[in-house]
């Protein structure tokens, strides 16, 4: 295949010749910098809080939704946001994100995590194809085998792309706390630069076995379902906030939620969805200020406990 210049290296030609380098207004206007994790396979720096886009971005070609989505996703890197995870499985979410970054002129900006989401372990070449084409990049960021579905297969092909140079990072990926026994066992034996599972302020499985062997095999870890697809504010929102949100640097439910999450040693980067632009910047706020201890973490739990 004839090599092509895509619009992401194009856009990062110019940035490295200075005619596009494009500093993200938290930045420019002095203003504290957002919390960052390492990925320890490359000690990359990623913002802790990142974008989810299942449902929310599966907006086809309808232009008020798309403006709409464009406005929620330059309010994310305008307040420092880098990754955004998404799967062929979320409809018209990756090709929405494709047109989107690239109205906006935020290549440059963006981590791109995407999901092969097939039995056909043989697949895996073509699904990673297609998500460039629709992402719009050439080389994706992140690559993880969705809900470990044909993973066997899909792992060794996303194994022999990285060491060729075609995608950087590879991970899976499981949700719901499921099959947390088969995934730790391939954490355990397999060279992942990354994981993505569920966990939030109620459901903290993970801490008992997966988070801690993430840490001890120098994995990344990509919190999905902050929220409980939502549940967690139906069921506390309508409470106050405790006196003492302040010192964990929570001033909403959001950041209350997302800095339980992002201050778990283990814990890369959270990824909540959202599609309200007011929602996002409630998010975003998470990236910056204090985070909770183990000691206010524990508080953090009994708080909810008694509502």
């Amino acid at each position: 295949m004839l090599p092509v210049i895509t619009r992401r290296r194009f856009l990062l030609g110019l940035a490295a010749t200075g005619l596009a380098s494009r500093v993200p207004a938290v930045f420019a206007q002095g203003a504290e910098r957002p919390i960052t994790r390492p990925i320890p396979s490359s000690g990359q720096a990623l913002p802790v809080i990142g974008m989810g886009t299942w449902r929310t971005f599966n907006v086809g070609s309808d232009p008020v939704l798309l403006d709409q989505r464009a406005h929620i996703l330059e309010v994310f890197f305008e307040r420092g946001g880098e990754v955004v995870d998404s799967s062929p499985m979320y409809g018209s979410a990756e090709a929405a994100m494709g047109r989107l970054t690239e109205r906006l002129g935020r290549y440059d900006s963006l981590f791109a995590a995407t999901k092969v989401w097939t039995s056909d372990g043989s697949a895996t070449r073509e699904e990673v194809e297609r998500s460039e084409e629709l992402w719009g990049v050439e080389q994706l960021d992140l690559m993880q085998v969705h809900n470990l579905l044909g993973w066997e297969g899909h792992l060794e092909t996303l194994k022999a792309m990285k060491a060729d140079g075609r995608i950087r990072y590879i991970g899976i990926t499981t949700s719901h706390g499921r099959r947390h026994s088969e995934f730790a066992r391939i954490m355990e034996t397999e060279p992942l630069d990354a994981v993505q599972l569920t966990y939030n302020i109620l459901d903290r499985e993970a801490e008992e076995r997966l988070l801690p062997l993430a840490k001890e095999r120098g994995i990344a870890v990509i919190a999905n379902r902050p929220y409980q697809g939502g549940r967690l504010f139906d069921r506390f929102q309508s409470h106050p906030l405790p006196d003492w949100a302040g010192e964990v640097g929570a001033g909403n439910w959001a950041e209350f939620f997302l800095k339980f999450i992002v201050s778990h040693p283990a814990v890369t980067c959270a990824i909540p969805a959202t599609t309200q632009v007011e929602h996002m910047r409630e998010n975003m706020g998470a990236l910056y200020g204090k985070l909770p201890n183990a000691d206010q973490r524990q508080r953090m739990i009994d708080y909810i406990g008694t509502l």
